[in-house]
């Protein structure tokens, strides 16, 4: 802290995020590494989206619900990187605290919307495997997307308390966020006033959001489970558990590095362990779910390879036509 002549604090209107000070020399590496894995996460989630929008096959909620996922992932990831790019680049580590606050409550915002859809997405998947004769009636297309549309709003809405007393504190010199991006932790750290209140609100919203959410997918996993194992033949219970194999995948991944991150208090934290977990769940998991979900699903694979081979028909028909328009002895293009 950086006392005035008067006594009082000097008020910080600007951060700097240290970022991956301790690997300089490997700044433009890891630029380049993260730069292909954002491009690869993005073009892989628009993918799906586009396949879902334009197969007639996957006008299902399953992949209704996928498209919204892989939406909200392309904004969760877009907080984050692009950000953390440019300051291993050019070196600019400087945010605004309007920007800094603006980044901690989408991140939280839409990484809650993504706790929430996951939800919805494992309730798909209980009346799909549980109540196969109600499913088209209950999963109706209005509903899934009215349930996709209010857990995105839920995510947006438990982000708004913390970043809004957030927004009241004071925050004093010297002004360094130990992370690449405004997460909750380093912010108190650099504050001028007692937070013990606002740590303590921050991990009752925590624990409300994460372990809410994943004491519902559990429970709904395991009525999936009980319902699998009543099936008598094996290729039954095969057959549905390879129709939520992929969520349970994501959920696991997903849930494994939130709950380490953010199911523990905020004091006395090791900021140099935790980007590397950070980095996992920016960045590395964004870019594992589309993977999985096209590895695991047959419907996705094969509206993969149903489109790529149109795209590519498509080409050989320009390639084609272009050839042909262009040849002399084509009859079109004589002159008479």
């Amino acid at each position: 802290m950086v006392k005035s002549d008067n006594g009082s604090y000097s008020i910080a209107s600007t951060f700097i995020i240290v970022g991956f000070e301790t690997l300089r020399e490997m700044e433009l590496v890891l630029f380049c590494l993260f730069t292909s894995m954002y491009i690869f996460t993005v073009g892989a989630h628009f993918l799906i989206i586009t396949l879902v929008a334009v197969d007639q096959c996957l006008h299902k909620p399953m992949y209704l619900l996928l498209a919204n996922f892989s939406m909200l992932e392309v904004l969760y990831t877009t907080v984050t990187v692009p950000k953390m790019l440019d300051a291993l680049l050019t070196r600019h580590k400087e945010i605004s605290s309007p920007s800094c606050l603006a980044q901690f409550y989408f991140f939280f915002g839409f990484g809650a919307a993504e706790n929430c859809l996951l939800t919805v997405m494992a309730y798909d998947r209980y009346v799909a495997i549980c109540w196969p004769l109600h499913y088209a009636t209950v999963m109706t297309g209005k509903t899934c997307m009215s349930l996709a549309l209010g857990a995105c709003f839920g995510g947006l809405l438990a982000a708004f308390p913390p970043a809004m007393w957030l927004s009241t504190l004071r925050f004093c010199f010297p002004n360094f966020i130990d992370h690449f991006f405004c997460d909750y932790a380093p912010l108190l750290k650099i504050s001028c006033e007692d937070n013990s209140d606002g740590e303590f609100a921050f991990m009752v919203m925590s624990w409300s959001v994460i372990m809410g959410c994943c004491l519902l997918i559990m429970v709904s996993y395991t009525l999936i489970i009980t319902a699998v194992i009543r099936i008598p033949s094996t290729e039954g219970q095969k057959k549905a558990f390879n129709t939520c194999a992929s969520h349970l995948v994501v959920v696991s991944i997903f849930y494994g590095t939130i709950i380490f991150m953010y199911i523990r208090p905020t004091s006395h934290i090791r900021f140099s362990k935790d980007k590397v977990v950070s980095v996992f769940y920016c960045v590395v998991t964004p870019l594992m779910n589309p993977i999985i979900y096209c590895l695991r699903n047959q419907e996705v694979k094969t509206s993969v390879t149903k489109t790529l081979r149109k795209l590519a028909c498509n080409g050989n028909y320009i390639i084609i036509g272009a050839w042909m328009a262009g040849h002399n002895n084509f009859p079109g293009n004589r002159k008479f």
